[in-house]
């Protein structure tokens, strides 16, 4: 029986090493697909990170100016807050 298998799989080491390679590739729990997963992520996640940072850097320099320049801090109010002097009115204008 064991004579009519072809060469390579009569080879101890061939066997071994295709049994190994199938047990890398499907059934070990860092697989090669979830190592893909896993790469894919990693690389969607640095991404946002690299996002918020820029985010942060920009929060960081509005805080700053927002700190040191009383008339930038009084039109942030204005805009973003709605604040006013008691003796101003405010008109919302809202484009459709």
């Amino acid at each position: 029986m064991i004579k009519r298998l072809p060469p390579l799989f009569r080879n101890f080491y061939a066997v071994t090493g295709f049994c190994f390679l199938m047990w890398m590739i499907f059934l070990d729990s860092n697989d090669l697909i979830s190592r893909f997963r896993m790469g894919s992520k990693l690389r969607s996640l640095e991404k946002e990170k690299e996002y918020y940072q820029e985010k942060i850097s920009e929060v960081e320099k509005d805080k700053k100016e927002l700190t040191t320049n009383k008339e930038l801090l009084e039109k942030f109010a204005r805009e973003k807050y709605l604040m006013k002097k008691p003796t101003e009115d405010v008109f919302i204008i809202q484009e459709n």
